[in-house]
Parts: C-alpha cells; sequence; structure tokens
C-alpha cells in the first residue's frame, strides 16, 4: 500500500471507539466486548439507533454509486472512514469506475491495522490521522499520492460529525477541505441528529456516560456546520438517510448478531434520533 509504515501499533480495548462500535452494528468481528457492551447500552435507551446505523451503511453505498456512476467521480477521500467491512468505498467506485482512487482517514489505530491487511492495493490507502486537522492529511504525501486536487473529489464524512462535539471546530474542518477542492467536486455528510433538542440532549448525554466525545445536533445544528460553504444539495437534499434515492435492491448488510436482533426494524415506528445527511456539489 503506498506510503503505510510498518510501526507497531497499540490499541485500547478498554474504552468503547465509535468505529468498532459501528462494526458490530452492521454484524462485524473487528470489535471488543467494550464496544459491544456500548452498542448494547445505546440501543436499550434508543432502539431505533441500531437500523439507523445500518441504513447509514446503506447509504454510503448509494452516495458511492451515485458519485462514481452518475457524476463520474474517481476520486474519493472517505474521512472517518471506520474499519473495511462490506460494500466499501473503493469496492463500490471501483465497480463503476475501476480506476478510482480512494484515502481511507481514521484515527482509530485498528483502522490502520485491517487497513494494511485488507486495502493493499495501488490505488487504495488508509491513514491514521485526525480529520479535525484537515491541513495534515491534505499534506500528507500518501494522500497526494493518489489524490489529484487538481481535479474533482468527493469528499466522505458519513456518521462522522457527531464525533466533533466542537461546532466550530467542524465547521473549520469542513470549510478547509471544500476549500481545497476544485469545482465540480463534492461534499457527503451525515450525523446522528435528535428530533428535537431534548432528543439530541439524551442520545449525547448516553453516549458521553460511554466515554465517547461525542454531540447529537438537530437538523438546525447540522445544517449549520455546512451552511455559507457555497455547495448545492443534491436531490432529495439532506434528510432522513434511509430517504435519501432508497433502493430495495441493493446489496444488503450482514445479519447483526442474537443480542442485537430484537432492535431490528425499530425504525418502522417513531424515532428520536436518526442518522441524516445528503450530497452537496460545489459549483
Amino acid at each position: 500500500m503506498p506510503g503505510m509504515d510498518a510501526t507497531p501499533i497499540e490499541l485500547n480495548t478498554k474504552v468503547a471507539h465509535p468505529a468498532r462500535m459501528y462494526d458490530y452494528c452492521l454484524g462485524g468481528k473487528d470489535n471488543f466486548a467494550v464496544d459491544r457492551e456500548a452498542v448494547r447500552i445505546f440501543v436499550e435507551r434508543f432502539p431505533e439507533g441500531l437500523d439507523s446505523a445500518r441504513e447509514n451503511r446503506l447509504f454510503l453505498y448509494r452516495v458511492v454509486r451515485f458519485l462514481s456512476r452518475e457524476a463520474g467521480i474517481r476520486q474519493f477521500l472517505d474521512m472517518g472512514s471506520g474499519l473495511p467491512t462490506q460494500a466499501n468505498v473503493h469496492q463500490v467506485a471501483q465497480r463503476f469506475q475501476p480506476d478510482a482512487h480512494v484515502v481511507y482517514v481514521d484515527n482509530d489505530p485498528i483502522v490502520l491495522v485491517h487497513g494494511r491487511a485488507l486495502l493493499a492495493e495501488d490505488a487504495t490507502t488508509v491513514i491514521q490521522a485526525d480529520m479535525t486537522d484537515p491541513q495534515d492529511i491534505l499534506a500528507r504525501p500518501e494522500v497526494r499520492d493518489l489524490i489529484d486536487f487538481d481535479q474533482p473529489v468527493a469528499a466522505l464524512f458519513l456518521s462522522v460529525p457527531h464525533s466533533i462535539p466542537d461546532d466550530q471546530q467542524a465547521r473549520d474542518m469542513f470549510a478547509a477541505i471544500v476549500d481545497a477542492l476544485v469545482p465540480g467536486s463534492f461534499l457527503a455528510a451525515s450525523q446522528f441528529i435528535g428530533v428535537h433538542e431534548e432528543a439530541a440532549r439524551a442520545h449525547t448525554q448516553t453516549a458521553n456516560e460511554l466515554g465517547l466525545v461525542w454531540k447529537t445536533r438537530t437538523v438546525d445544528g447540522f445544517q449549520d456546520l455546512i451552511a455559507g460553504l457555497g455547495l448545492e444539495p443534491v436531490p432529495p437534499g439532506l434528510v432522513d438517510v434511509c430517504d435519501w434515492r432508497p433502493d430495495p435492491h441493493q446489496p444488503p448488510l450482514h445479519p447483526v448478531d442474537e443480542t442485537l436482533q430484537p432492535y431490528i426494524g425499530w425504525t418502522a415506528g417513531d424515532k428520536l434520533v436518526k442518522e441524516f445527511g445528503g450530497v452537496l456539489h460545489k459549483l
């Protein structure tokens, strides 16, 4: 893999991490007991959250398919990418654009461990970095080796802004990335939102009690992060991710384990929280 070093990596298995919790929600195996317990606590309090997390992964497939197949994007910067799992960005993009290049960025060392093993391709790399320091990421040689910022790029921030509780820091992150993109590029973003302020606060409190750096926002709070960046929403705009160009025939996700199965299907009823987002075009 281009630019990959072999520095030994230490994993913290005593504190839950969103990337590993997400992996568990998707039926993955690259998680620890602390992550599984955190997910169980979350879904006991917000049972619709499991479906919402899984809907976000299905949303990722539809977004990358649109960007590669319809918009012709061949370069992807996946920020806060999480663990390699099913329907990874490079797999979807290269199905429609065989020469697509993808850079995965995450701050969890386990993502780098699995990236080294599973993403060792000339057109794909993974780096461990802090997405709130976009200037560092944009300057990395391994990023520049794969992505030509003189050409259109799709920057993905899927199910990650809630991991940046400081609103100004999140706005600055988006602004720096958008500023680096040429016209014709795209920004795709989603995060957990509460249907009202009370729900957002309660969801945030649960995450914080579990040791997560987290802020569940409202729709207005999320939209404020990307306001004023000169981006045009791609129809249907910013919505509950399950409503973004739904496709009942897209590849399904792996099943969850027995402990989580009772929580599948809760989003058919009322939701206090949901994944909310969309795709925006830089004109």
